[in-house]
This record gives C-alpha cells, structure tokens and sequence, in this order.
C-alpha cells in the first residue's frame, strides 16, 4: 500500500502559499500550508511530511532558521527554500546544510516540481 507524500508549505505570502498549493495537489500530492514556521512547528503532522517547501524571509522564525532547529531537533525532512531576495550567502549555506533546493521569486513551475521529485527521492533513499 503506498502512501500519498504530504508536502508543507510555509510561506508568509498567501497568494505564494496558494499557488504552490495547486501545484503540488495538481502533482497529486497531499499538501499542508503554514503562514509561519512557528506554525509549522506547531503543527502536530510535521513529523509526517515527505517535503518541506518554505520561505526564506518570513517574520518570526526565518526559512534558515527553521532548517537549523529541525537539523538541531534530528529531523531529517527535505527542504526546497524559495526567496523574493536571493543571496548567494544564504543560498550556500543552505544547500551546505542539506537544501534539496534554493529558488528565486518567481520561478517556474517546473523547477520546483523538479526539486520536489529530488527532494522525494532523497527521502525515499534515506528510508
């Protein structure tokens, strides 16, 4: 029996959080939507999530942050960061911490659908 993969999304913007929404149920995926990490962090099914997509700069707890307590707290989750102000500095030390993917604002749908399928695998192989 497989399982449907739940995909998180976190993002402070709604019209991003809905778009991407659309896109990963129109892939056929199960998805979650925060309007912060805090939220997520809340959240009482973060621990059943295949993908994490998320925002970089959101009020609170950002993007980089939340990839630092997971990895703190041992969770092992794949993250696709997406960013309306790319910088090369952030971006290399999130790929180094493990990001599946760093996207700029706007990008095309078929990016991330390829960083989600990278992500599913490296969670898939982990398994």
């Amino acid at each position: 029996m497989s399982t449907i993969p739940l995909i998180s999304i976190i993002d402070d913007d709604e019209s991003v959080r809905n778009a991407t929404t659309r896109l990963v149920q129109s892939l056929g995926f199960a998805a979650l939507t925060f309007s912060s990490a805090r939220e997520f962090l809340r959240s009482a099914r973060r621990h059943d999530i295949s993908c994490l997509i998320t925002d970089i700069q959101m009020p609170d707890i950002s993007g980089i942050e939340l990839q630092s307590i997971l990895f703190a707290e041992g969770e092992n989750v794949p993250i696709i960061f997406i960013t309306a102000f790319p910088d090369e500095g952030i971006r290399t030390r999130a790929l180094k911490a493990g990001a599946v993917g760093f996207l700029s604002k706007p990008f095309e749908g078929s990016t991330l659908i390829q960083c989600i399928a990278d992500a599913l695998k490296t969670q898939s192989d982990q398994g």
